[in-house]
């Protein structure tokens, strides 16, 4: 084993980082065996340095850190500060200066990924960054490395933890939004302020960095089409349970039929109770996987809090600090097919849509009518009416999510059609 120590620096120490700097110091000799060489920890970057830092060295903490990533003596950078900047000039920084980055940044990844692979690639330093996606979970590797033989057509899943435990809450207790909300608020899993979770940004972040690796292409944050959940009720999943379904904010990157073009997008959906994201319960999340050789793979664990998130650090810091050793570096950006990212209108899909109607004769035909205009095959269809009032339900057959935008914008405008009470999508048949 080698003795002299592979200098580390910690950028940020909030929940995350404070875990990563416990479990460096705590399983030191493991690290090193694993490694082939120490690990020592040379600077931790933070904004309040008065703050006390249990089992920290106060002579490792500074607030300059870009001083820390240009000392030259650095070979491996952690940052866990999250955000595009500075986030995004320090790690350049570090490549500048021979450091390798382990990064848990999903929002800096899946806006400027392309050019963090190229200052990588350009000062041979490694750029890994599995705890951006789905916390303890393994999957960044195992999509750019064990599946790098395979053609990856689709990857669904829930990827974000606050959202799955406010929807299983509404779905098992019979909760309404602002109250499994609360809940998830009380327990730590939601910020003071949610809006990144719940309308679905979060997610949508980690949709661009799958979809990229997956289809081999570049997928920025501003392709993926998003939603959020803040207006899924009570009656949504009501109806759901009547098809057999729960209802899941899904993070969805799909290969064209044709292979050639790809999509993403962040939006809630009815899936069957059958399928195996519809038993992930609470803030857990899980990963569904579809390739051609190795066929449906599903990844599933805790997506978020400090230690599951700092696990996948320290394994991407073994990985790296092993490369290190070696002079070998691992693998870098795959963007050979050059995809383009279709558009939401271009997505083949199925819609479920509740209608308040006229309870008179002729509505059903009115409605289907409209179904037909638009080229929208219905699959079923439930009608109850009392006292004049009716609820219609139409469950479609797949079709571009365009038409079926435009056959329920034609639905407004009957005369019989007093509103559109609810319109989700169904995936995973």
């Amino acid at each position: 084993m080698r003795t002299r120590p592979l200098k580390v620096a910690l950028l940020g120490c909030g929940v995350v980082g404070s875990e990563v700097a416990r479990i460096m110091t705590t399983h030191a000799d493991d690290l090193a065996a694993r490694i082939g060489a120490p690990v020592e920890l040379a600077g931790v970057a933070v904004r309040r340095p008065d703050k006390v830092r249990e089992g920290i060295p106060a002579e490792l903490i500074t607030t300059d850190a870009t001083a820390l990533v240009k000392r030259g003596d650095i070979d491996v950078i952690v940052e866990v500060i999250g955000g595009v900047e500075p986030a995004r000039t320090l790690i350049t920084t570090a490549f500048e200066h021979g450091a390798s980055v382990v990064s848990a940044n999903k929002a800096l990844l899946a806006q400027d990924g392309a050019s963090l692979y190229a200052a990588a690639e350009r000062h041979g330093q490694d750029l890994y960054y599995e705890a951006a996606v789905a916390g303890a979970i393994p999957l960044v590797r195992p999509l750019r490395e064990s599946l790098a033989g395979d053609k990856i057509n689709r990857v669904m899943g829930i990827v974000n933890g606050t959202t799955n435990f406010i929807l299983d809450k509404m779905d098992t207790s019979g909760a309404g939004y602002s109250e499994a909300l609360d809940e998830a608020t009380a327990l730590g899993y939601a910020e003071a302020d949610p809006t990144a979770d719940v309308e679905g940004f979060d997610a949508a972040a980690k949709a661009a960095i799958l979809a990229g690796i997956a289809f081999h292409t570049r997928v920025r944050l501003d392709d993926v089409y998003r939603e959020g959940m803040t207006e899924v009720t009570a009656a949504d999943f009501a109806s759901a349970e009547q098809m057999g379904c729960t209802i899941k904010l899904l993070a969805i990157c799909e290969r064209a039929a044709d292979g050639g073009s790809v999509t993403a997008r962040v939006h809630p959906a009815m899936i069957p109770l059958s399928h195996p994201l519809a038993s992930v319960r609470e803030a857990y999340n899980a990963v569904f996987v579809e390739a051609d050789a190795a066929g449906q793979l599903m990844f599933y664990g805790p997506g978020a809090g400090g230690a599951p998130t700092a696990s996948a650090v320290l394994g991407d810091l073994v990985a790296v600090c092993r490369n290190k050793l070696n002079e070998a570096k691992g693998p870098g950006e795959s963007a050979y097919t050059q995809l383009p990212v279709s558009s939401m209108g271009e997505v083949v899909t199925r819609y479920h849509i509740s209608l308040d109607v006229a309870d008179k004769p002729g509505v059903l035909a009115q409605v289907a009518t409209v179904f037909a205009e638009h080229g929208v095959s219905i699959d079923t269809v439930r009608q109850q009416g009392k006292d004049g009032e009716a609820s219609l339900v139409v469950v479609t057959h797949r079709a571009p999510d365009a038409a079926l935008s435009g056959t329920v914008e034609a639905l407004r405008k009957l005369d019989t059609v007093r509103g559109v009470a609810s319109i989700m999508r169904v995936e995973g048949e």
